[in-house]
């Protein structure tokens, strides 16, 4: 019997933002004694006091049952090396994998990576993305460096660091920074990395109730994106996301973008397959990423499916909806394409296929 995908969690954030305390923290709970962490160096980390034994030059076992990796070759490598070992019975069998990202990288890569690769799509599967913020710097981080924004964009979760030091202006600034970039996201404050054992649940667990739970809280926060985009701390402000929002304002080519749409109607999957296959042939490289919570014609319980890029995991069944609505849900993080142009062919499309469906069922009649 095959196993069930393992997740892989990805910790990013810009350089200072916290994102190895928060990781220290995380895995001296025991939620994690089961984990895989791949990092850049221990010496970054700082996991001295969870050290029991080191099993080989790149390999240490923590006193929580955690294995920890240094990644000294890429990334693909070290997976499938990793997940080997496993197999073998070399390290213990972890269900859970964590990447933690240099300040300075960009998360989609990551994530192609185990999306791209067939033997680690078949073991592995993305799970939640946490960004962590520096609330005193981040109108600095955010502003001057597109790679603190593509953390940002990309995350499901994202932490604001450093609130003891920082005044309740600097954190709502970046609370509303954040929330500008990322609508859906999840945005929390935290002391010192402290964050309980959910901050790394995900859709792309393997426990179905995490999953549940997690589209839950996604669903929340996006059900209320097109609220943030419109209100704000002054109307310029408001005025100019939305501006923003419908491309109206001659923003930059690259300017990083989000959408969400909801769709009262249940979507007929082979139209909304079809839309999805000749978006990404076309704009795969201007979509950061996706992530839907589909009402199917004719599934009684929701689909999920999210990529990167032009990269798509296969469409996955949830076992139940996470609250009463029965609404679709997407969200799409663009770089470079239009969020109002993109809509606008979904829709069509979908319009399209319910008018053939509708031909089709008038023929058979």
């Amino acid at each position: 019997m095959d196993e069930a995908p393992i997740p892989v969690n990805i910790v990013t954030g810009f350089l200072g933002s916290g994102k190895t305390t928060l990781l220290r923290h995380v895995l001296a709970h025991p939620a994690f004694a089961r984990a895989a962490v791949l990092i850049n160096e221990f010496g970054e980390v700082g996991l001295d006091h969870l050290l029991v034994e080191r099993l080989d030059p790149s390999t240490v076992l923590m006193e929580s049952g955690c294995i920890c990796c240094t990644l000294q070759e890429d990334l693909r490598t070290g997976l499938r090396n990793l997940h080997a070992r496993r197999a073998r019975g070399e390290v213990p069998r972890f269900d859970r994998v964590i990447i933690e990202t240099t300040g300075l990288a960009d998360p989609a890569p990551v994530m192609a990576t185990v999306m791209n690769d067939a033997m680690l799509r078949h073991h592995m599967r993305i799970g939640s993305v946490v960004a962590t913020v520096d609330a005193v710097n981040a109108p600095t981080s955010l502003g001057r460096f597109a790679e603190s924004r593509k953390q940002v964009a990309l995350a499901d979760r994202v932490l604001l660091t450093k609130v003891d030091i920082a005044d309740e202006d600097q954190c709502a600034r970046a609370h509303e920074h954040v929330a500008a970039l990322n609508p859906h996201a999840r945005i929390e404050r935290t002391v010192q990395g402290a964050a309980g054992p959910d901050v790394l649940a995900g859709i792309g667990s393997a426990d179905p109730a995490e999953r549940s739970a997690e589209a839950r809280q996604w669903l929340d926060a996006a059900l209320s994106a097109r609220a943030r985009l419109r209100t704000g701390p002054a109307p310029e402000i408001a005025r100019a996301r939305l501006a923003r929002f419908h491309g109206e304002d001659g923003a930059e080519a690259d300017e990083v973008r989000t959408l969400v749409v909801t769709l009262d109607e249940p979507v007929e999957w082979t139209a909304f397959g079809l839309w999805l296959s000749l978006l990404v042939e076309r704009h795969g490289e201007k979509i950061l990423r996706l992530k839907a919570l589909l009402n199917v014609e004719g599934s009684p319980t929701p689909v999920v499916v999210h990529g990167v890029h032009a990269l798509l995991h296969p469409a996955e069944h949830l076992e139940r909806w996470p609250g009463e609505a029965r609404q679709s849900l997407l969200v799409f993080i663009v770089q470079g394409l239009s969020p109002a142009l993109l809509e606008r062919s979904l829709r069509s499309f979908l319009k399209l296929g319910a008018r053939v469906r509708e031909a089709e069922s008038a023929g058979q009649a």
